[in-house]
């Protein structure tokens, strides 16, 4: 195997041999990304619904398998805001977010994401990215950017937001709250925005996210930002949510208690599988069983997720009572009581207590150390419930990595392969996953800053990872008291660039259809939200829709000589036209939606031009012919040679010509009745025509007519 084969299988031996220089300015621009990716990657993950430690495990072994398997040099890989959003989108009706189950799944969706670009990449299939259209990434990608900062609003607040299955109602009931605002939690986040903002204009090489991290985390530490407690749900004075604590309590038991039955029923399952009974009733039995109890278990876990959407709603006041400390729904302090000036709000439950939050939220215990190697939970009824989200996230976080490597591309002059760089994103997806990572994707912010600082090859970002290595080893305890608001904050500011409503206007302007495709995706992308998969997949049929629709009625004009010489639209220049020989043009493939349309039109002008026996099709503007255009056209020239017609054709395309000599149809039209140009068609027709009404010296499609006489 040559040079050339090894560099298209591994594409980093390209990087090699290393020269001093470029290892300066590649040490440089892995730095300067890392500074960057740290605090991003943390906000990604919560954007996720995942702890934010998860982000940086995200950070680490996708990064460096991206830059060594995919083709572009500067392309930063890792958590990105669209492929976050989506992750959260498609896992939040599985699993309660943050949970074990939830993380499970976004490791899995990681998998199947990497599985899906791998295979793409593998079979070439990277042009399966063109059925988005630029008008549907437009309309989803500014609905995203809006759903993506909006989510982030009651962090920045200091509130709590339910998950339900409308984003559009979870967000007013967060407006609903606006008289709760915790203002510690506010300032936390406004003055990392302040300071972001700041930083960019007065000095824009500074690395102004790390900054507001490290000046948030200081004052979060130093006030005592944080404060949490823990409760009883006895202690709740509302009976109904009282009662709503005490079920959550008992269903956390029985979901304890049906995962251990379920795991001793798979063990006896396995041990009767083994002893070779296969297909005997015990077997049919226990796997039945099994079935049952997992069932028995979802449902558990259904009512659970709703009873703590429910719980995260309300504020509660802490009192001193003769009977103990009891919470009070906030403004339901009963007289005479004094509360103890904090607003609670139930975080979780675990071991029968409830974790209440009464200060500003941070990101809390980061675990020291890499993240483990671990195979990921297979099983076959996740895969089929995450599937479809899978696909959407595979394809857009391919265009959104492909997008960002093309436009630092087109600066250096780099050659990049679409194939080779999902390659490169899915075996990032497919390592990350053996290493407890969610989806990742290509980072168009991180990318431009690693083209800015210099990066040559992609050992940038090997550099880039080794930061990230240095902060899950030694600086994640600083971190506990990094505000969650801080992290909501770098989050909207990430995605405030991707607002861009005069992609859309420019969309409709360019033609309608892309306008409403554009406006109908952005609209359903919300109204859809969380299950944005549903918002790109009716935008991206509608536009296919719209497609087939402005194809289905091609223009079809009668030409006529101008006095420039050329066949123009008669129509539309008033130009002279002949009775005896018709010239028509049809700007469009002919294919199977229009097809009808096709022949309606040509007999239309045989209609309209009743002595005419020669009928000309120039066919410059047909660029294919499917079966269905190739009927057509065969029925057509048998209808019109039966009342006298002959229909030809000029300038037919090479890949039209050979479809209708496969079909034998050039031998039904006669291959006398096809010309190469339309001048030497209509004089060969001319010729054919022997009515005496015509005299090709004066027929206004073989002369030039003179300009008077043509506009009389």
């Amino acid at each position: 195997m040559n040079a050339c084969s090894l560099t298209r299988f591994f594409p980093f031996l390209a990087w090699f041999p290393v020269k001093a220089a470029t290892l300066r300015a590649d040490l440089t621009a892995g730095i300067t990304v890392g500074l960057v990716l740290v605090p991003q990657s943390l906000a990604y993950a919560q954007l996720a619904g995942l702890p934010p430690y998860y982000g940086l495990y995200a950070a680490f072994v996708p990064v460096i398998v991206a830059a060594a398997f995919g083709s572009s040099h500067q392309l930063a890989t890792g958590p990105v805001a669209m492929v976050s959003l989506l992750t959260g989108a498609v896992l939040a009706p599985l699993a309660a977010a943050g949970s074990e189950q939830f993380v499970a799944l976004a490791i899995l969706l990681a998998l199947m994401v990497g599985v899906l670009q791998l295979l793409m990449g593998v079979f070439r299939l990277g042009v399966l990215v063109n059925f988005l259209s630029h008008p549907v990434i437009v309309g989803f990608t500014n609905a995203a950017a809006f759903i993506i900062a909006a989510s982030q609003f009651n962090k920045l607040i200091g509130v709590s937001k339910g998950r339900s299955e409308s984003f559009l109602l979870d967000m007013w009931g967060v407006l609903l709250q606006l008289g709760d605002i915790h203002w510690p939690t506010l300032a936390m986040g406004a003055g990392a925005i302040g300071l972001m903002v700041t930083l960019k204009k007065i000095a824009p090489r500074a690395p102004g996210v790390l900054v507001a991290v490290i000046i948030a985390t200081a004052v979060s530490w130093a006030t005592g930002f944080e404060k949490k407690g823990t409760a009883l749900p006895d202690q709740i004075a509302d009976d109904a949510l009282r009662s709503i604590a005490v079920d959550y309590v008992a269903a956390q038991n029985a979901i304890a208690e049906l995962q251990h039955r379920i795991q001793t029923g798979l063990a006896e399952l396995h041990r009767a599988e083994r002893s070779g009974v296969l297909g005997s009733r015990h077997v049919v039995a226990l796997r039945y069983h099994v079935e049952i109890l997992r069932l028995e278990l979802a449902d558990l876990e259904n009512e659970n997720r709703k009873r703590m959407r429910d719980l995260r709603k309300f504020a509660f006041e802490r009192a001193m009572t003769s009977e103990g400390p009891r919470l009070y729904l906030h403004g339901q302090l009963p007289e005479g009581f004094t509360g103890d000036g904090q607003l609670w709000r139930i975080r979780a439950i675990s071991d029968g207590k409830l974790q209440l939050a009464g200060g500003g939220e941070v990101v809390g215990t980061i675990p020291p150390g890499l993240p483990e190697f671990k195979l990921p939970s297979v099983n076959l009824e996740k895969i089929g419930a995450l599937l479809s989200g899978a696909l959407i996230i595979a394809l857009v976080g391919f265009m959104e990595a492909v997008s960002a490597a093309k436009a630092i591309a087109t600066r250096t002059r780099q050659r990049l392969d679409a194939n080779q760089e999902l390659i490169g994103q899915g075996l990032a997806n497919v390592a990350g996953s053996l290493f407890q990572s969610f989806p990742v994707s290509g980072s168009f912010s991180r990318t431009a800053v690693n083209y800015s600082a210099g990066a040559r090859t992609g050992m940038a970002s090997l550099f880039t990872a080794f930061m990230v290595v240095i902060t899950l080893l030694l600086f994640t305890p600083l971190l506990y008291h990094l505000p969650q608001a801080v992290l909501a904050a770098i989050i909207m500011m990430a995605v405030a660039g991707l607002i861009n409503f005069r992609a859309m206007r420019d969309a409709w302007r360019a033609h309608r259809h892309d306008g409403i495709a554009a406006l109908v995706t952005f609209a359903a992308t919300l109204v859809f939200a969380p299950h944005l998969d549903k918002g790109i997949l009716l935008g991206a049929g509608l536009a296919v829709v719209l497609y087939l629709y402005r194809t289905m009625k091609p223009r079809v004009v009668v030409l006529g000589r101008h006095p420039d010489g050329v066949l123009r639209d008669a129509d539309l220049h008033g130009l002279p036209l002949s009775e005896h020989l018709v010239a028509v043009r049809f700007d469009g493939q002919l294919y199977f939606a229009n097809t009808p349309y096709f022949e309606a039109a040509i007999l239309d002008v045989a209609a309209r031009f009743p002595k005419a026996r020669q009928i000309l099709v120039v066919a410059d503007g047909i660029n294919q012919m499917d079966a269905s255009g190739e009927e057509a056209v065969r029925h057509l020239n048998a209808r019109l040679r039966e009342a006298g017609v002959t229909l030809s054709f000029s300038g037919l395309k090479r890949q039209v010509l050979e479809v209708m000599e496969r079909t034998g149809l050039i031998e039904k039209i006669g291959r006398d009745n096809l010309f190469a140009r339309e001048d030497d068609a209509l004089e060969a027709l001319a010729k054919r025509i022997d009515d005496p009404d015509f005299d090709p010296r004066v027929c206004p499609l073989l002369h030039r007519q003179d300009p008077r006489s043509a506009s009389s």
